[in-house]
């Protein structure tokens, strides 16, 4: 056995006689590798115990250092009975630390003063490459570590045998001594050559038994496990040893090995967390067909298995507070992976595989003598062009319902050309119609619809919001309104959608893309009465938005907010899924983003706000199935935030990598194929919904989650915005304005460009700076050009807009 300490992790005479007890039953020999501090005591200690020794003098780039190892050796030697073999040097050569002449100037000074023979250690190819260092030594004490050549375990042995074969045709006249031979239980996998228990095991049943065939004399690399050498060898430098460090053996030396030993507990474990998962999966789950199911069982025993295999992995590992610190983040990202890819799988089980809807998201047929009551029709306007408002106003006085009117709102904007033309327009078209302008008016388009609000007719029932920019359908409110003859609906809300997507790739793109929400979210929402009001295209009851006293004037999504807060009060509200009207899309890629961002900052205001009540410390009327859609709708945005701070930890880490490869090693293979698959699934999805529920075509499914991808760094930017601060003003989307010169368009997306370039660069940096195929570092590659392509399809949507 090989004794390799560090002087920073000595031992005490005790412990090195207990070690030294321990092996004496199933060793002849010991090498050590200095005989600095208490490791010139381990001949001494070894005799005890009838174990010989190959002592070993450390040599290095300090000379003072070598001579003070020199003299002590020489000391020993005198002193000493059990001393078998000398080695002077431990790949001093390959480390580049002496030159030959230095070296062998050594060599010749110990073999004159000593018949016990003399040898230097180094890996085999060395003695190929320099055969005069034969001529200084006594024998050749060989290094023979497969794992290092990344060969594969199957031929680990056969390897050895031929590079044994080498040296003896090479050195006919020199014994060889296999000075370190061995393999590593834990660790990276360097080429073909995996690190395992079972293979560790295997390898030296294989070797010893080819040893004792062809009279081998070797020193098995090593008796105990050496977390100090992580630091040195990277986290493979602690596992060699065949005890591990708190002396017990990793593997039986009679028994058939078990690659797992302990399979049977992580299967349970993992049977045990998805049936808690699936359990929970399947609450309020009546609809969902066999199918459905099935597909659940699958993510969750899936996810189950990779997440206890992970953290069966990682507890593995000599843990030190380092590794423990990064190994709580990892694993609370892996937790919050997984979290939002059951989230996401559950979307699509109740998307697709469902017997029928509870709430159908259907208009009630119209009854000729129902009930008509008054509508009050609340349109905000701040500096929008007055050729488009006068369109919006045209088609709503156009509307098949007689009982209704309709109230302008203009705040704040300063020009009179364009206020003024809206005003009188709405003079010409009558008495339904009233304008105001209020400037300066506090609270944003809150602000404006609460002042609307206190402008109301008193005989109204039912107010109704919708966008400046908005073409109603004439049929809308007579086939809505009737929603309303059940008392306790307090929302109706129709989707939005847009009459421009022709205009241009951009905006077909981006329509594709918001189609998605309303065809397969809002419709799932819809049946745990917890959709999304969004602030056009919506209907409230006049007495719920006063109980609730009105719109957020705090809130920058104050349609989201106030949809939850009527939730809270125990009212319903119902998803129509028909288009009743038509509005315009951004313009830019940078109004699309500044829409996104708007829409996000908002989510986390509201979670913020409402925090007690979706989590139920305060006691509302919100089920439970409305606090987890309310939760789940807006996780993979916050997922977005988390991954912006994941791309930036990755950034570092592989600088760390490029700049310091013998300390930084890639994260676990593990923790780098679980956001892999997450991307995978999330692109499977999103393909397979949009095809089947939103009817695109597997082209026009790839732009919209282009579109959808591209939006990603805006959506964290104002996720962790909104945790980091309290309020942002509010951003109109502009409508009809000029289309973005190219420059200006990428300078809207620097910080996109910005990330995209440093992760693209960390990938081909670790890919030039590698020495070797592993697969640890190949994966964490892909992770990096993975993760650069968000930011990637933020330049290509900018480009096509």
């Amino acid at each position: 056995f090989d004794l390799e300490q560090s002087s920073f992790n000595q031992f005490t005479k005790e412990e090195l006689n207990e070690d030294l007890s321990l092996l004496s039953g199933t060793t002849h020999a010991v090498r050590t590798y200095t005989v600095a501090g208490i490791e010139g005591d381990i001949p001494e200690i070894a005799r005890k115990h009838n174990i010989n020794v190959a002592l070993g003098a450390w040599l290095g780039k300090e000379k003072n250092a070598n001579e003070q190892e020199l003299q002590k050796l020489i000391k020993i030697l005198g002193n000493v009975k059990n001393v078998v073999r000398v080695i002077i040097g431990n790949e001093v050569i390959l480390r580049k630390d002496l030159t030959i002449e230095e070296l062998t100037k050594s060599l010749d000074r110990i073999r004159k003063i000593t018949e016990i023979p003399v040898s230097t250690a180094e890996t085999w190819d060395i003695w190929i490459k320099h055969p005069v260092l034969a001529e200084h030594v006594d024998y050749l004490a060989v290094h023979m570590l497969p794992y290092w050549e990344g060969i594969d375990i199957n031929s680990a042995v056969d390897h050895i045998i031929s590079k044994m074969n080498l040296l003896k045709n090479t050195f006919p006249d020199k014994p060889i001594v296999i000075a370190e031979v061995g393999w590593p239980s834990n660790g990276r996998t360097r080429e073909n050559s995996i690190a395992s228990v079972a293979n560790q095991a295997s390898f030296l049943r294989r070797f010893l038994a080819k040893a004792e065939k062809e009279n081998y004399i070797y020193y098995i690399m090593e008796a105990f496990d050496q977390p100090w050498k992580q630091s040195r060898e990277g986290s493979v430098g602690a596992y060699w040893g065949v005890y591990d460090i708190e002396r017990i053996p990793k593997f039986p030396f009679t028994e058939p090995i078990v690659p797992v030993p302990q399979w049977k507990i992580l299967a349970g474990i993992s049977v045990f967390i998805a049936a808690i998962v699936l359990t929970i999966l399947f609450i309020d789950s009546a609809t969902l067909k066999k199918r459905g199911r099935g597909f659940l069982a699958v993510v969750s025993y899936s996810a189950a298995t990779l997440g206890v295999w992970i953290i069966y992995n990682y507890m593995r590992q000599y843990l030190t507070i380092p590794t423990v610190l990064v190994g709580i983040l990892m694993l609370t990202g892996m937790l919050g992976v997984v979290i939002v890819l059951l989230v996401e799988a559950h979307e699509w089980a109740e998307a697709l595989w469902v017997t029928g809807r509870r709430r159908p998201a259907k208009p009630k047929a119209v009854k000729p003598d129902s009930h008509a009551p008054m509508v009050s029709i609340h349109v905000p306007a701040y500096n929008e062009p007055p050729k488009m408002l006068k369109q919006t106003l045209d088609a709503l006085s156009r509307l098949d319902y007689k009982n209704y009117e309709v109230l302008v709102i203009d705040n704040n904007t300063k020009d009179k050309n364009i206020w003024e033309p809206v005003e009188k327009h709405c003079e010409k078209l009558g008495s339904k119609f009233r304008f105001f302008h209020k400037d300066p008016l506090q609270g944003f388009k809150a602000g404006a619809l609460n002042f609307t609000l206190s402008r109301t007719s008193p005989e109204a029932e039912i107010v109704a919001v919708i966008d400046s920019d908005y073409q109603v359908e004439k049929n809308w409110l007579k086939e809505l309104v009737s929603c309303f003859d059940d008392p306790e609906i307090a929302i109706v809300q129709a989707p939005q959608d847009y009459r421009d997507e022709s205009e241009s790739i951009f905006k077909s793109m981006c329509y594709k893309e918001y189609k998605g929400f309303f065809c397969i979210g809002m419709i799932t929402r819809n049946e745990r009465n917890a959709i999304i009001q969004h602030g056009t295209m919506t209907m409230v009851r006049k007495t719920v938005l006063e109980e609730v006293k009105g719109w957020g004037e705090w809130c920058i999504t104050e349609d989201a907010e106030l949809g939850l807060r009527i939730f809270e009060k125990g009212h319903q509200g119902i998803y129509i899924n028909k288009s009743y009207g038509k509005g315009v899309m951004p313009d830019s890629f940078d109004d699309f983003k500044k829409q996104r961002f708007r829409w996000a900052y908002g989510a986390v205001q509201t979670l913020k706000r409402h925090r007690k009540e979706i989590t139920g410390i305060k006691k509302t009327q919100l089920s439970w199935g409305q606090r987890y859609h309310f939760i789940a709708g807006w996780l993979p945005w916050i997922a977005d935030g988390i991954n912006l701070l994941f791309n930036i930890c990755a950034i570092l880490w592989s600088c760390g990598m490029i700049f310091f490869p013998d300390k930084m090693s890639p994260p676990l293979m593990e923790f780098s194929l679980l956001p892999m698959a997450f991307f995978v699934f999330k692109i499977i999805k999103m393909i397979y919904l949009y095809m089947s529920r939103v009817k695109t075509s597997f082209f026009q499914t790839i732009m919209a989650g282009l579109a959808g991808l591209a939006l990603s760094h805006t959506i964290a930017s104002a996720v962790l915005t909104g945790f980091f601060s309290s309020s942002l003003p509010f951003v109109r989307t502009p409508k009809w304005e000029k289309k973005s010169l190219f420059l200006y368009s990428m300078f809207t997306i620097r910080q996109e460009l910005m990330m995209f370039a440093a992760l693209a660069l960390s990938a081909y940096g670790i890919w030039i700076h590698k020495t070797f195929s592993n697969p640890d570092i190949n994966l964490w590659i892909m992770v990096l050009l993975i993760q650069s392509f968000s930011y990637f399809a933020s330049f290509a949507v900018a480009l096509i807009s």
